[in-house]
């Protein structure tokens, strides 16, 4: 039996690549739960290999005492006497036990622990050397397809290449070569699961590893990948050397090294292009295999361009559906416009004409009207306002007060150069507020004469209507009449002058 054990342990290392101490705590799990079966626990179950693991055997613990409560795990110390004569009560001594006298139930218990603790023991083994597979490509065979997802052979577990990770170009039968990229693994009740792709982006640049030896020596990088499966792949690569080029490279000689990529993706369409940090550059280069003539930066914090291109390229440029300028678009990372050259013209003269139609609508409008001061002139020179400043001369009003009277201080600095270059600059502005103050002294004089003559005609009128006696007979005259209305004696008035 002895020798049927280690033949077996060696096996069991052998086929299902499990280590032996693995092997060895299998067993042990395997008695203890046929133990537990037949008594109840098995806290008090022992299990020893012999010194080269080839013999196992299973003993009961139990603790002597006088008088058996539980005989599970307690023994009398007669008994025990009989197994050996140095015992006593307190002490604990090892009975070996049979498995051969275990039922049925127990031997069915402990098998399915063994099965459960191989295929667990199994699943963490080849965890442990997939774990760090992922995102390699690995070779299987197709063998079945259940709703869409084909499960693959790969030699000690299966994988899944899900219908969404199939690219629409390709279509597999039994035993057909199958190349994939590891994204994921899961454990499962059933065993592992190796989750595989050839639609992501990382099994195009597994690709290049393998067909392009400056990828695989990192001489040229891939900046990004992006992919429509089975229609177009674009590819951004740039080179840490000035003397390799990086779209030649991955290109290789007549096309040959993107030839076996185009093959293994079933001929799709792939553009390779170089990655510039201007995005100007980089986003006229994703939108090849167009020709753009100029690309324009409308938003540069969002990220918004307009590409123009010729007539001829705008369709290529746009691609069927909308599809090249949508990966463009997320290769750049920019939301890119893409218009002609007669729609561009066009456009800018709908915002010329809209301008135009803005500035005559505000026309009547000072376009400076808020300006008062000689530091708020645009493009003023700072020399000139420090210098005026100096002489507490820092209104505009004040400056051509003083200019017209001929008070400008006399200083060096205050060059006529430097006065006729801010009197064109304010001329130019066709600035007039600075001209207020004149225009309210004008109008406060004009406002003066004209208050002085509405009150010699308020005090005419007063007079008129004013009532006086008749110093002959006591009747009410007026200033206006010649004679008195009662008497008819002739009046006369005289006024005194009022200080």
């Amino acid at each position: 039996m002895s020798s049927q054990m280690a033949d077996a342990i060696r096996q069991l290392t052998q086929d299902k690549g499990l280590s032996k101490e693995a092997v060895l705590q299998t067993i042990e799990d395997m008695l203890k739960a046929a133990y537990k079966r037949t008594f109840g626990t098995n806290v008090n179950a022992i299990v020893k290999f012999n010194e080269d693991q080839s013999d196992v055997a299973i003993y009961s613990r139990k603790v002597i005492v006088d008088g058996v409560y539980d005989p599970v795990t307690e023994i009398e110390l007669e008994e025990a006497l009989e197994l050996s004569e140095d015992c006593e009560v307190g002490d604990e001594i090892d009975i070996l036990v049979d498995p051969r006298e275990f039922d049925r139930s127990a031997i069915q218990t402990g098998k399915q622990t063994a099965q459960q603790s191989f295929s667990e023991i199994q699943k963490d083994s080849l965890y442990a050397e997939y774990k760090d597979k992922v995102g390699e490509i690995i070779i299987g065979y197709y063998q079945r397809e259940r709703n869409g997802t084909i499960y693959v052979d790969l030699g000690k577990v299966e994988g899944v290449l899900p219908a969404k990770n199939q690219s629409p170009r390709e279509v597999y039968k039994k035993n057909d070569r199958i190349r994939a990229i590891i994204t994921e693994i899961r454990k499962s009740y059933n065993g592992l699961q190796i989750i595989l792709s050839r639609t992501d982006p990382d099994f195009i640049r597994a690709i290049l590893d393998l067909e392009v030896p400056e990828v695989y020596d990192k001489i040229v990088e891939v900046h990004k990948i992006v992919r429509e499966p089975g229609y177009r792949t674009k590819i951004a690569v740039y080179s840490h050397r000035d003397d390799v080029d990086p779209v030649g490279a991955c290109v290789g000689l007549k096309g040959v090294r993107i030839q076996a990529v185009i093959r293994e993706l079933e001929g799709e369409k792939i553009d390779v292009l170089k990655y510039d940090a201007d995005p100007r550059v980089f986003i006229k280069n994703a939108l090849s295999p167009a020709e753009v003539t100029t690309v324009i930066i409308l938003d540069e914090e969002k990220k918004q361009a307009l590409a123009v291109v010729p007539e001829s390229q705008f369709s290529l440029a746009i691609g069927k559906q909308g599809l090249n300028v949508r990966l463009a678009n997320r290769l750049a990372d920019w939301s890119i416009d893409v218009k002609t050259e007669d729609q561009c013209e066009e456009y800018d003269d709908l915002l010329a004409e809209s301008r135009r139609q803005a500035q005559e609508l505000f026309s009547d409008v000072e376009e400076y009207d808020e300006i008062s001061n000689i530091s708020e002139l645009p493009q003023v020179d700072e020399d000139i306002v420090a210098i005026l400043a100096k002489h507490s001369i820092v209104s505009i009003h004040d400056f051509l007060e003083m200019q017209e009277a001929g008070t400008l201080p006399d200083d060096d600095e205050l060059t006529e150069e430097k006065l006729t270059a801010l009197n064109a600059l304010i001329d130019s502005l066709e600035y007039d507020d600075w001209e207020e103050d004149e225009s309210f002294e004008s109008e406060e004089s004009d406002s003066d004469e004209t208050d002085d003559e509405e009150i010699e005609e308020r005090e005419e009128d007063f007079h008129d209507d004013e009532e006086y006696e008749c110093p002959e007979c006591g009747g009410v005259i007026k200033i206006d009449m010649a004679n008195c209305p009662h008497c008819g004696v002739g009046l006369s008035f005289e006024y005194e002058d009022e200080e």
